[in-house]
């Protein structure tokens, strides 16, 4: 019920992957602009590849998506080992949504939407997301994404505010988009903040607008299109520039957090220079804010800006650094979700140099805190390989321990 090879580690993707489209070591190699004797290792498993653009560039090369490459979950199984993502699947891609005046009979709601309530179940919804608890979220979202069909078809009725109809669309489909990349489904993640882009285009609210592209970062992101997410982030940005000046708290958040996002693909890009800028417009705001606050679930303050700069260090490899300081930011006024995702890049940062036994403290904690988002999580599931690999034949308690998070983690068989 898992994705192919997922217990295969990168290096071994990378190799299999190589070999079906008939690339030799040296060919593969060149076309990505590096030695064989790297690639060597690399596939081997005696070198981790870390960069996430070069990643992605290898990707590009072999004609496969960056999350078959780095072993994405293709299916999340709840604690009853239930998976609703084939669900999410099919509201996304009912026909119904290709053609509103083929299907403009068979289309027609059987009963009214109230978009109040509806708006309501999605916000419960985004809370459970912040949470952690993303198998809610997967379990609740078809429901939200045939609720939000019905209600941009009846936008036009008259006993309804249109405007609110698309605006609660847009709410649906950002959380959708944003899930699905966090399990791991990027090719469903940008249908959805694609529908998540087009309602909040109808919905006439600069602030549903420059909410609704989080979600297009995050699948773009997912894919390794780190330019387009920039431009897309950037774009966002300016529109949301007359809010800001009026010193909106709502645009505030949205404007900083997509400073946050944008300064991520820049690092993700190798471009140390862009992330520290966007950082740095990211840091003003936050300050102008004053507080760690929540707005349109942005969980976006002075110490979310910490932790991405902490992350957009990881990405630009600047391992040590993180692994120093990243235990010393307080982070427990935050969401769980951002909470956990931090540790997780600390404890990868603590993998990275080797540190197992901090690193596997930092996962636990983080999966008590949240299972289904650690366990779900490829960086988990590769960080978790490697450190199997390093840890002793003979066993002991730690090693056990280490096995046994492995096993749920779904790195071992």
């Amino acid at each position: 019920m898992r994705g192919v090879g997922d217990n295969m580690s990168v290096g071994e993707r990378i190799a299999f992957y190589r070999a079906r489209r008939g690339l030799t070591q040296t060919q593969l190699a060149n076309l990505v602009g590096r030695k064989i004797d790297w690639l060597s290792k690399i596939e081997r498993g005696e070198r981790q590849l870390r960069n996430v653009e070069l990643l992605a560039e290898v990707a590009k090369v072999l004609r496969i998506s960056l999350t078959d490459l780095v072993g994405q979950p293709v299916l999340l199984e709840d604690e009853t080992e239930q998976d609703d993502v084939p669900a999410i699947r099919d509201a996304l891609m009912s026909p119904g949504r290709l053609s509103r005046t083929l299907f403009a009979t068979t289309n027609r709601p059987t009963r009214a939407i109230d978009p109040e309530q509806s708006g309501r179940l999605v916000e419960f919804a985004w809370g459970s997301y912040q949470a952690g608890r993303v198998s809610d979220v997967v379990a609740a979202l078809p429901r939200l994404i045939r609720q939000a069909q019905e209600l941009e078809q009846q936008a036009g009725n008259s006993t309804i505010s249109a405007t609110r109809a698309w605006a609660v669309s847009a709410r649906v489909h950002h959380l959708a988009a944003t899930t699905l990349s966090k399990v791991g489904e990027s090719d469903l993640s940008w249908i959805a903040a694609e529908r998540a882009m087009r309602a909040a285009d109808e919905a006439d609210d600069p602030l549903v607008l420059a909410s609704a592209p989080r979600a297009a970062t995050h699948a773009l992101l997912a894919v390794g299109r780190y330019e387009d997410a920039l431009n897309l982030g950037e774009t966002a940005a300016r529109w949301l520039a007359p809010q800001v000046a009026d010193g909106d708290p709502e645009a505030l958040s949205l404007f900083g957090m997509l400073h946050l996002r944008t300064a991520v693909a820049a690092a993700r890009h190798q471009d140390r220079a862009t992330a520290a800028e966007l950082l740095g417009r990211a840091a003003q705001a936050a300050e102008q804010l004053g507080v760690d606050a929540n707005y349109w679930q942005t969980g976006f303050g002075p110490t979310n800006v910490e932790l991405h700069r902490l992350s957009a260090a990881l990405d630009l490899g600047d391992v040590a650094w993180v692994a120093e300081h990243g235990r010393q930011v307080g982070a427990e006024g935050l969401p769980v979700e951002r909470r956990v995702t931090h540790m997780i890049d600390v404890a990868r940062a603590l993998s990275y140099l080797a540190k197992d036994t901090e690193a596997l403290d930092l996962l636990l904690n983080a999966e008590r805190l949240a299972p289904a988002l650690v366990r779900h999580s490829a960086s988990v599931r590769e960080m978790v390989k490697d450190m199997h690999r390093r840890s002793p034949v003979t066993g002991g308690s730690r090693s056990s321990e280490l096995l046994a998070f492995a096993q749920r983690c779904r790195a071992v068989a």
